[in-house]
């Protein structure tokens, strides 16, 4: 068991995941979450904190509070993101961001999309420094990478086994669905509805789905990677239909990916250099890929070769 939680994975990997999860956090604050800093102007009595809120001594929110973390976790995550000093700017990044969450998710409505999210900036500090494109393995990665894994899937088998206890079959058989559209969904969504029966197959679906995703730890990594390919339709079709985006734990998902193979530095070095003529620059991915020099003397100038 501790084999598997910590199994070795590149550096390269840790470092493309860490930048991905810091962007993200700073493109929040600005693009899906901005409405967060509007419970400044809500009265406190309004203010119902959740669990852990109410056990930690954190402060009501006020306009100098939630000003306060939006303009010091925004820069903090952007440097974040260049995978320097990892864990005193990791740690901040989780404590700032924490709380950020806490105040979204303490009036009245919590969203489950945040939870691979939220554990992947409590394990990247523990994984320690990594380079682009760094093959060196590591277990303390590793170790990061899998339980954000596991939060994902958990995400998806919880989901299922709420709608089990709250709803029972009568979940997969209602017209869940049906409402979802009614209230947001797209011209694709309403000619969908128009075929029988088969929003009620679509929510068997959903509950299948969901409680099958930890089969994804079983799978050899081609048809892993392929599972997780359907996970993204899924949502993408969720997005399509009915808007709802499950954007932060589409960026845990990626956990699962080979994301050492994503260069984009380095793409734009060669398309820039190819453009110019040059030649293409040596990836900086730690293996050096120059030629090695001839062993043998060197033939005399005008010599017959035999």
């Amino acid at each position: 068991m501790i084999r598997w939680l910590t199994e070795q994975v590149p550096r390269g990997r840790v470092a493309a995941f860490r930048t991905l999860v810091y962007l993200f956090v700073a493109a929040d604050l600005v693009i899906f979450t901005p409405w967060v800093r509007t419970r400044a102007d809500v009265p406190g009595e309004l203010y119902q904190p959740l669990l852990i809120g109410r056990l930690l001594p954190l402060p009501t929110p006020t306009p100098t509070v939630v000003a306060a973390i939006f303009w010091v976790l925004l820069p903090l995550a952007l440097l974040a993101a260049t995978s320097r000093a990892p864990r005193l700017l990791g740690w901040s990044v989780l404590a700032l961001y924490f709380e950020w969450m806490i105040i979204a998710m303490s009036y009245g409505k919590v969203d489950h999309d945040r939870i691979g999210l939220l554990v992947a900036l409590a394990a990247l500090p523990t994984a320690g420094r990594a380079r682009h494109g760094d093959p060196t393995r590591t277990e303390a990665g590793g170790w990061a990478l899998r339980v954000t894994q596991i939060a994902v899937i958990c995400t998806y088998f919880l989901a299922a086994w709420a709608k089990l206890r709250f709803g029972g079959l009568d979940w997969a058989t209602g017209s869940v669905l049906a409402r979802a559209i009614i209230r947001r969904g797209t011209d694709l969504a309403d000619l969908i509805a128009q075929v029988p029966y088969l929003l009620i197959v679509a929510q068997f679906g959903i509950l299948a789905f969901e409680l099958l995703s930890p089969v994804v730890f079983l799978l050899p990594e081609r048809w892993r990677l392929a599972m997780v390919g359907f996970f993204y339709s899924f949502h993408l079709a969720t997005v399509a239909t009915i808007t709802i985006s499950f954007a932060p734990h589409l960026v845990a998902m990626t956990s699962f990916l080979p994301l050492e193979r994503v260069r984009p530095v380095v793409w734009a070095r060669r398309l820039v250099t190819r453009r110019r003529g040059g030649a293409a620059p040596t990836p900086d991915d730690g293996v050096s890929t120059a030629v090695p020099p001839l062993t043998g003397p060197a033939p005399a100038v005008g010599s017959a070769t035999p």
